[in-house]
């Protein structure tokens, strides 16, 4: 699905009371009718990018923009918590922290800069250093490191990505930049020690909010065989416990050329590209075997019964006037995974966009009628089976009506009525309007094209829209019966001690009805 999507159903807002009064309060809208006529043809849509293997195995794709003279370089690598057993859990996000740490080619330039000055003695860390100049090469890019001070990484179930955004004059920088970060990092112990704390906190954050800790009891339910391979935070005491002995285990399976790709967008030229690539990064060794055969993904098993969850649970800023506490739930259902059913997920995807428009039977029924403050449903695009989630808030005396609602609206999601053919072809219009504007931001643009090339392959997007275009009723109906109707799923529900008790709900509930 597309990455906008994923985010807002797992980062709604906490609504109030008064919010919620606010939604009931909508006028109802008259459903749109069902259209009589063909659809106009549309003008195929494509991304216009462009890509090349280097001899090694790494990946370059470039999508060039001259309009203003801003590039961002992105490493994209297939890490992330599907490759994480349990001793490994949450390391993935720990290395990412290491990656911006200083490296050797900094340890070099300091400890040559120090070198200068009377009197200096030559530590044992800089002559380990400087031993490796001959192999780092050229560091001089290094005094413009200060021309690419927006950088950041992110760690996903099945990708580890960094991005550094500049002007065009410094793309090389950026590159070699990056070339020195992943090829020889230096796990400084003092400054591994520190990161621990720094992403315990980010663990912290997480479960404060309402929907990262519903995400995290959901998942470790869907897919409790293998919980480390679907949560890429990690516990506090996986993270704590590790050991820099993980980190170059992280690096010299996963940190190669033939299982990553560099990313560019904005102000370059392709060719140009490729050749600094091949400059840069062609003597970066490829692994002798396919990390992902010698360390293969783990089979979810499918879920054998469908489980509801109540967590009791004080919700920071979700009370009413009243006092009482919202009630949040979510639904999950194992969906098609990539390279399995990829006909299904493009099918996903035009469906989830058909019933979160605001318009939509589903938003009406749910939201419209005051049944809940918010109601999405959505699916999330994975190589190693992708979750289908139904997110709801709604006030604690409404919450056994509102789920018995929520899947009835399930259960009537294949009638012929359910939803238009203007519909259907409005959804893929958005999908694709939706990128249009995404495009109009090529430093976050890049998150995308590096995130499909890991999670599907890059041949996957460069048809995507195509794809969509193609779906049809049956294509989502088949979607739907495969994984949705009468498919076992889990429910978890978040609400406060004293709210539960005007809710009345059982674990029954949560599910819609004993299994």
């Amino acid at each position: 699905m597309n990455l906008r999507l994923f985010a807002v159903l797992l980062s709604l807002s906490l609504f109030n009371g008064p919010l919620f009064s606010q939604s009931a309060s909508r006028s109802q809208k008259p459903g749109p009718a069902l259209a009589t006529s063909t659809p106009a043809k549309t003008q195929d849509y494509s991304v216009p990018f462009v890509n090349r293997t280097l001899p090694n195995g790494l990946e370059v794709i470039v999508l060039s923009d001259r309009s203003v003279p801003i590039v961002t370089v992105e490493l994209a690598v297939r890490n992330g918590s599907f490759t994480e057993s349990p001793e490994f859990h949450g390391l993935s996000h720990l290395y990412e922290h290491m990656f911006f740490k200083p490296n050797f080619a900094m340890m070099i330039r300091d400890c040559e800069a120090a070198g200068q000055q009377v009197r200096f003695s030559v530590s044992q860390e800089c002559k380990a250093a400087l031993e490796m100049r001959p192999k780092i090469g050229d560091i001089s890019y290094l005094k413009d490191a200060n021309k690419i001070s927006i950088f950041n990484g992110t760690t996903r179930e099945e990708i580890v990505n960094y991005y550094f955004t500049t002007t065009s004059p410094y793309l090389a920088t950026a590159m070699r930049y990056i070339n020195d970060s992943v090829r020889f990092p230096r796990f400084d112990e003092e400054e591994f020690e520190a990161e621990k704390k720094v992403v315990i906190g980010e663990i912290d954050r997480h479960e404060a909010n309402p929907f990262g800790f519903l995400d995290l009891a959901l998942k470790q339910k869907m897919f409790s065989k293998y919980p480390t391979r679907k949560d890429p935070q990690g516990t506090r005491e996986s993270i704590r416990t590790s050991m820099i002995e993980k980190m170059q285990t992280i690096k010299s399976r996963y940190y190669v050329p033939n299982n990553s790709a560099l990313v560019v967008t904005g102000d370059a030229n392709p060719e140009e590209v490729f050749r600094l690539a091949q400059q840069i990064f062609g003597s970066w060794e490829r692994r002798a075997q396919d990390p992902f055969k010698e360390f293969p993904m783990v089979e979810h098993p499918p879920l054998d019964k469908s489980e509801g969850v109540i967590v009791e649970k004080n919700i920071e800023g979700s009370s009413s006037a009243a006092g009482e506490q919202n009630l949040f739930a979510m639904v999950g259902w194992h969906g098609p995974s990539i390279g399995k059913d990829d006909a299904a997920t493009y099918a996903a995807d035009v469906f989830s966009y058909i019933i979160t428009q605001p318009d939509s039977r589903f938003q009406r029924n749910l939201v419209d009628s005051g049944l809940a403050a918010s109601v999405n449903f959505g699916y999330y695009t994975q190589r190693n089976v992708g979750p289908i989630n139904l997110v709801l808030v709604t006030r604690p005396e409404k919450a056994k009506e509102a789920l018995k609602a929520a899947y009835s609206e399930v259960a009537q999601f294949t009638d012929a009525a359910y939803f238009s053919d203007a519909e259907l072809e409005n959804a893929k219009t958005i999908l694709e309007t939706n990128d249009l504007f995404e495009r109009e931001k090529l430093s976050e643009y890049a998150h995308i094209l590096g995130f499909w090339w890991s999670s599907t392959g890059i041949d996957y997007f460069r048809t995507y829209h195509a794809k969509l275009r193609a779906v049809t009723r049956a294509d989502i109906n088949r979607y739907i019966k495969t994984y949705i109707h009468g498919k076992n799923h889990v429910a978890v529900a978040l609400v406060s001690p004293e709210s539960r008790r005007s809710a009345g709900i059982s674990e029954a509930d949560l599910i819609g009805g004993a299994k």
